[in-house]
């Protein structure tokens, strides 16, 4: 197919349509950092970690425009209804998002040669909000760019045989411990029509498997579960809290059991690392929380770590969940699954190959914080190429801390 540029297909109406199509795990970490951390500050900045076909500095207005069109969006009463009815949501959280509006004077925007470049600085508890929008705005107006015919026609194409994949290969799920499957595809999205069409035909198709989606929108309009519990920058936001370093990943798990008493009970682990993380995750924090994420690193490598400290702690690892989550298929996915079956729960949280399985190659595009109240934070992956550049004497620093090669 031919990758042509179709300038007549630059405007089709705004990209972000509602402050609820945003990620459930900004809702959850915008709450617990709101009450606990109301008044940090924080930058975050995007980057493209692959070459697109054409420069991404060409959307510095398209983007500007949708920017200033997110910036006038306030939630909806049936919104706001939609998420005050999820457990783990608070009342004062929900009277906060009443009032809240985007302020554009929070996020920079311009061009550096061909890289586009966004910042976005300010209250924590409102620039954290940014990332999602960014990225599905900076994604979507690039496949705008691109000519259509076929596309979508092939995208459906790969879709079906998906959908017939899993009906064929699931045959001898286990009951017990069945095939669970989430959409985690909002930031690097085709498209919203598109994303939209493929989480309704999953959650009509595969029924058994296809348990929810990250996009709260969609969950709300299909009538499926949003899902997700933390990300990175939650973690990392407690580096720069004035907490002995050593112990930040210990005081964001104690701060989140608090906030949510026993709620959105998965860990995200690779802040700095597997071994580091589960040298902090001891029998307390077994117990407490329900599983972990896994974002980075061999994963059949590290769940047999987290197994093997689950025996360690006398917890028996078919009572746990790992959910798995970086750079899957379908074919990845039910290998890890059948690897493990058996012997601990698993579920599959799948992006990229679902919403933008498409003739052209996806853009690897992430927004990262950088530094809270005035300070570098880091992640330091369990992939090295999932480790974002950050500065370098606080990065050494943080290895020696944790006892972290190079």
């Amino acid at each position: 197919m031919e990758n042509s540029v179709d300038e007549t297909r630059r405007d089709e109406g705004p990209i972000v349509k509602s402050l609820l199509e945003n990620d459930i795990y900004k809702f959850s970490m915008w709450q617990a950092l709101m009450h606990s951390h109301p008044g940090a500050r924080a930058e975050y900045s995007f980057v493209c970690r692959n070459e697109p076909e054409y420069p991404l500095a060409d959307l510095v207005n398209d983007v500007d425009r949708e920017l200033n069109h997110m910036c006038t969006l306030f939630f909806s009463q049936d919104e706001l209804d939609f998420l005050g009815d999820l457990s783990y949501i608070k009342y004062d959280f929900i009277d906060y998002l009443a009032m809240f509006r985007f302020q554009r004077r929070f996020v920079e925007l311009g061009s550096d040669g061909d890289k586009l470049v966004i910042k976005a600085s300010g209250p924590l508890v409102h620039v954290m909000g940014f990332e999602i929008f960014v990225l599905y705005i900076v994604s979507e107006l690039y496949y705008r760019r691109f000519r259509q015919e076929g596309i979508i026609q092939e995208a459906r194409r790969r879709l079906s045989e998906k959908v017939n994949y899993l009906r064929g290969a699931l045959k001898d799920s286990d009951p017990a411990m069945p095939f669970i499957l989430f959409d985690f595809g909002l930031r690097r999205r085709y498209s919203g029509a598109w994303q939209r069409e493929v989480v309704g035909t999953l959650a009509r198709e595969l029924p058994d498997y296809f348990k929810g989606t990250s996009n709260v929108l969609l969950a709300k309009d299909l009538g499926i579960a949003p899902v997700g519990t933390m990300g990175h920058e939650y973690m990392q936001a407690f580096q720069a809290f004035g907490i002995r370093l050593r112990d930040f990943q210990k005081a964001s798990l104690e701060a989140w059991v608090q906030e949510f008493r026993g709620d959105l009970g998965t860990a995200l682990t690779d802040v700095i690392g597997i071994d580091a993380f589960l040298a902090d995750f001891d029998l307390y924090f077994a117990k407490l929380f329900d599983g972990l994420r896994h974002d980075s690193g061999d994963p059949y490598e590290y769940g047999e770590k987290v197994m093997a400290h689950y025996k360690n702690l006398r917890i028996d690892p078919r009572t746990k969940r790992l959910v798995f989550s970086d750079n899957l298929d379908l074919p990845g996915a039910l290998a890890i699954y059948r690897y493990f079956k058996g012997r601990i729960q698993t579920s599959f949280g799948i992006g990229t190959n679902l919403t933008n399985d498409t003739p052209i190659p996806a853009l690897n595009i992430v927004m990262k914080m950088n530094s809270c109240n005035g300070q570098p934070v880091a992640k330091i992956s369990d992939s090295p190429g999932k480790t974002p550049g950050v500065d370098p004497t606080f990065m050494a620093y943080l290895r020696q801390i944790f006892d972290m090669p190079e």
